[in-house]
């Protein structure tokens, strides 16, 4: 499902920001039992604020943000996004059961137009460009589905990708064993996607941890035709999950500054 785009009608798009921010954050404890994850600091910020940042430097001014666990905590923080010259609307994921099924609630927002970026709300990025850079891959490229991917040592700790050639995904698979990873590639938490991966995720069961994933989303629209790549990030990215890569987020900050 190819999809060549005009110039013209590139710069027209009005593209929406997804950051899921709903988890429970039990691997942060003690700290997460005060607060969201996503508040903890990064440097001067709220590691939240750092994705609405990279969303914003890509153009994207129109946010949803998924809440859950504490979500007046980030609702109070937050507010309506004019602090960081966006626009903040708010999904509740009522049960937390995967990142698909965060994603897909926000599709009531999100609609069934246009492509959407997605940043995960614990990620740490180095630089603010990395949606815009992802954003005009995407374009460029015209796929349906474009992930954000870093080489990573710990396979284990995330959806590895089977790259395939001029960019392309051959498959993906969540957290496997050393053994069964297909390459080194990680998935980073940085998406450009299709509305048409609400479908998807109404039709896959759940998977790895009991949750439905959204590897296994993009696998099934991969499997029915659509075109699905991966473009490389520049820059540091930290999964901002345990209190141990927390303070490797601020160190890497300390040492930008």
């Amino acid at each position: 499902m190819h999809r060549h785009k005009k110039y013209s009608e590139l710069l027209l798009r009005n593209m929406k920001g997804l950051i899921p921010a709903a988890g429970k954050g039990t691997r942060m404890r003690p700290f997460t039992r005060a607060y969201p994850k996503e508040l903890l600091p990064v440097g001067e910020k709220a590691v939240i604020e750092h994705a609405i940042h990279t969303l914003k430097e890509a153009g994207i001014e129109e946010i949803v943000v998924i809440v859950g666990w504490k979500q007046h905590a980030i609702l109070d923080y937050l507010r309506s996004g004019e602090e960081y010259g966006v626009q903040i609307t708010y999904a509740v994921q009522d049960d937390r059961n995967g990142l698909a099924g965060a994603i897909k609630a926000g599709e009531h927002v999100i609609g069934d137009e246009e492509d959407f970026a997605v940043v995960l709300g614990d990620n740490y990025l180095e630089s603010r460009d990395v949606v815009k850079d992802l954003r005009e891959f995407h374009d460029e490229k015209g796929f349906d589905v474009t992930i954000g991917t870093q080489e990573v040592e710990e396979v284990e700790s995330y959806g590895i990708i089977d790259p395939g050639e001029d960019n392309t995904i051959e498959g993906m698979i969540e957290k496997p064993s050393r053994e069964e990873a297909p390459s080194n590639m990680g998935i980073t938490g940085v998406y450009i996607l299709s509305p048409d991966i609400f479908q998807a995720i109404d039709e896959i069961e759940k998977g790895k941890g009991d949750e439905y994933q959204l590897t296994d989303a993009i696998n099934r629209m991969r499997k029915h035709g659509y075109d699905v790549g991966y473009k490389e990030i520049i820059g540091e990215y930290i999964d901002v999950g345990t209190p141990g890569r927390l303070r490797e987020a601020n160190r890497e900050l300390d040492i930008r500054d």
